[in-house]
């Protein structure tokens, strides 16, 4: 990146932002969806995997890795290809390596980014993983539940009979460890003040709330109080998702209230097959502020709302409501999952709705279900629900997942393999308790230690089309792992911190402001004025931010005054300087940029960019956490490094007013760090150095201990991929960690080694 030109006036920026280039505006603005970014050029038919993983907040639950690994031994059209990622020419693959790190969780892996350096550099794919359950491998591979069995052959395509009670242990139960055992008030069913926060819910005082409407509720909520069920549907508009559609049902079914809204903005998508909404249909109807004004005065000031994930339907009406029961919290699921509406309605009241024959959702249905959902909490209470078993049926058919017609059939990975006649190998430790059904098509190996595992792997995995490999690692004890996980959060938060300064007494503060945001969003910007001149502490949103505002400010002249642009000095920061070299090193991030500055007219114009340049896979656009705006950055993913520095150079041009630099954070760690609470994210004064615990662990050189067994075992994994034959497909798993004092999300990494790799893969020493 070149610095500003050096004056002594600080750099201006014109007010008006400049258009696309002209040159760019030929071809008309078209649509572009997640599919359309895959590169479609013809090439050489040779497995391979699409340069992005498309799914929500970068994780993949376990029944999604099932689905991939069922369809890369079988392929279309027995299996559906999975959507969460595009895997071309399965027929092409040879041979699928399964490597399971147990004990190890994505902290770990970038807690020990450094010494896992051939996993960051030769898997380019990766992505978060829930925490895992207590059986992770039949999770993965599709075993049953071994308290319920395979589901008969009688219940394809419908759900199991409500009216059985399977035996299930109820005490283990989130409904009965949420409400207990005994039927609850409707009191004990709404969500608390700290619920509602933690959920996102709009609350009075928000700073995102400002001009929300408050209904006139007035705090005389009682268990008689009158429930109300409510639903909304969105379209997509150039500030984001809008509502389109608003419906109110009172106790008894009835439909008080049913309107089309017309967003302000310009509608830019109508999600028809979702919201059921057209463009005819909104053309003359009510404005958002005529329905804020009729419901306030239809809801009673003890009124209670219900709905199914109804923040998102309070958020669109731009209202604030304190009495909320929401259904997808009410029935609680594993994991803090969430049961979809449709999937309710039919367990619970035998009822079909949001049915495919019919062109998107209907809003009044949808209220009405999530109405009655809450009645029928309210009357039966928690034990009947629980000995519903909620989580077998989901299992039992999930429309996402499993195709109807081979649900029992190709069930999991055991069967796939069975109907082409072919053996699994599941290497592990006698240690672990994982146990695989005994068949003639699954070979099981047990050893003494992590290193017999390798050993035999080496020597087995090439005389087996699908292996599994499972290493197993002693976890930190959970006070220690929580400190690991503070400690990183707090690391990230300061690498992503500058110090700019010294400044100018009567500096302009305002075009400060501008010339530092316009490297990205910011957190926080404040002054330092414990020097002798005053200094600015800037905390950037996304790493990328700070690095490019370091290269480009440090010893610009602002002023008058050469200003230095550094990161604090702590000592989780020491090794920032390297860290942020093999970050730019990551396969992930190697083909894909961080840009600055964008404006409407710039993903107005995306199909112009396909055009320009060649292998652009994807446009990634973050939003807001908070208001869900779209920011002002994005990331821009391409098939190879070349296209990507091309793009960089002009794009960052004089025809462009955009800043921007090779990316450093993977989409996954990015989702990671946005998640995690605010308060970890916070810089404070003080600093944690590690337990003596983990200070003895990392300074004993064993090939047990943590930091020195991810350097080991790295190096192994990159032995046995260098071993196997182009065309294996590897997926390498971190399954996270579960304990009482808390979960840690897990990490997968997965490639498929090629011809052209074997030149092209980062030489370990091996």
């Amino acid at each position: 990146m070149e610095p500003e030109k050096k004056t002594g006036r600080l750099p201006r920026e014109s007010s008006q932002r400049r258009r696309v280039p002209d040159w760019l505006m030929r071809t008309p603005k078209v649509r572009i969806s997640c599919s359309d970014l895959v590169d479609r050029q013809p090439g050489p038919k040779r497995a391979q995997l699409s340069g992005i993983v498309m799914a929500e907040n970068c994780e993949v639950i376990h029944e999604q890795l099932c689905e991939l690994l069922k369809y890369a031994v079988l392929g279309q059209p027995v299996i559906e290809r999975p959507r969460w990622c595009q895997l071309l020419y399965q027929n092409q693959m040879r041979r699928i390596v399964v490597v399971i790190l147990q004990g190890m969780s994505q902290l770990h892996f970038y807690r020990f980014y450094l010494e896992f350096r051939f996993l960051q550099k030769a898997f380019k794919h990766k992505f978060c993983l829930p925490p895992p359950s207590s059986n992770f491998l039949a999770d993965i591979i599709g075993l049953p539940n071994q308290t319920v069995g395979y589901l008969p052959k009688t219940m394809e395509g419908s759900l199991p009979s409500t009216s059985t009670k399977p035996n299930v242990n109820l005490q283990n139960d989130p409904i009965i460890q949420k409400y207990g055992s005994q039927k609850v008030g409707l009191l004990r069913c709404l969500l608390t003040e700290e619920e509602m926060k933690t959920f996102d819910f709009p609350l009075q005082g928000s700073p995102d709330c400002e001009n929300f409407v408050t209904t006139k509720c007035n705090g005389s909520v009682t268990e008689n109080s009158p429930l109300f069920g409510l639903d909304g549907e969105m379209c997509i508009t150039s500030k984001g998702r809008e509502l389109t559609r608003i419906s109110l049902v009172a106790e008894g079914g009835s439909c008080v209230m049913d309107e089309l809204v017309k967003p302000d903005d310009e509608i830019v998508d109508y999600a028809t097959c979702y919201s059921g909404i057209t463009e005819e249909m909104l053309k003359p109807v009510t404005k958002l502020k005529d329905v804020q004004r009729q419901l306030k005065a239809l809801l009673p000031p003890d009124a209670v709302l219900v709905g199914h994930s109804l923040d998102v339907d309070l958020r669109a009406l731009n209202m604030i409501h304190p009495y909320v029961i929401d259904t997808s919290l009410l029935y609680a699921r594993e994991r803090g999952r969430r049961f979809k509406l449709k999937f309710l309605a039919k367990a619970i009241l035998g009822k079909d709705i949001q049915c495919s024959e019919r062109d998107g959702h209907d809003a009044t249905e949808d209220a009405t279900a999530s109405l009655e959902l809450a009645q029928y909490f309210l009357k039966y209470g928690p034990k009947k629900i629980a000995e519903l078993n909620l989580e077998v049926l989901w299992r039992a058919q999930d429309p996402r997942n499993i195709r109807e017609k081979f649900q029992y059939t190709y069930k999991g990975v055991l069967r796939c393999l069975d109907s082409v006649h072919q053996k699994l190998l599941f290497v592990s430790q006698e240690t672990d308790d994982i146990e695989l059904p005994s068949s003639e098509n699954c070979e099981t190996i047990k050893y003494l230690s992590n290193r017999e595992v390798f050993e035999q792997a080496i020597r087995q995995v090439c005389l087996y089309p699908f292996s599994i490999i499972q290493f197993s690692f002693e976890p930190f004890s959970p006070l220690l792992t929580e400190e690991m996980n503070k400690r990183m959060q707090i690391k990230w938060t300061e690498m992503s911190t500058i110090y700019a300064g010294p400044l100018s007494k009567d500096c302009n503060l305002r075009a400060l402001k501008r010339l530092f945001k316009s490297f990205g969003s910011v957190h926080t910007m404040t002054f330092v004025l414990e020097t002798h001149q005053p200094h600015l502490s800037i905390q950037y949103e996304v790493l990328e931010a700070a690095q490019l505002a370091i290269e480009s400010l440090n010893g610009v002249l602002v002023e008058g005054v050469y200003i230095k642009v550094q990161r604090p000095v702590t000592e989780l920061t020491l090794d920032c300087d390297t860290l942020v070299n093999e970050l730019e090193r990551d396969s992930e991030n190697r083909d894909t940029i961080y840009l600055s500055g964008i404006s409407k007219d710039f993903l107005g114009h995306i199909q112009e960019l396909l055009n320009l340049f060649g292998g652009l896979e994807a446009v990634i656009v973050p939003t807001d956490a908070k208001s869900g705006r779209q920011e002002k950055y994005c990331f821009l993913k391409f098939k190879t490094f070349g296209s990507a520095h091309r793009a960089l150079y002009i794009l960052t041009g004089k025809d462009w007013k955009l800043k921007g630099r090779q990316a450093l954070t993977p989409r996954h760690l990015h989702a990671w760090l946005r998640s995690s609470p605010p308060e970890s994210r916070r810089p404070t004064g003080l600093r944690v150095r590690p337990p003596p615990s983990e200070q003895e662990t990392l300074q004993t050189l064993k090939a047990d201990n943590a930091k020195i067994a991810a350097w080991h075992w790295s190096r192994k994994i990159g032995r046995l991929y260098q071993s196997r034959s182009p065309g294996t497909l590897y997926i390498i798993l971190l399954p996270g960690t579960t304990s009482p004092h808390g979960s840690l999300s897990g990490l997968g990494l997965m490639g498929i080694k090629d011809e052209e790799e074997e030149s092209t893969t980062p030489s370990m020493g091996l």
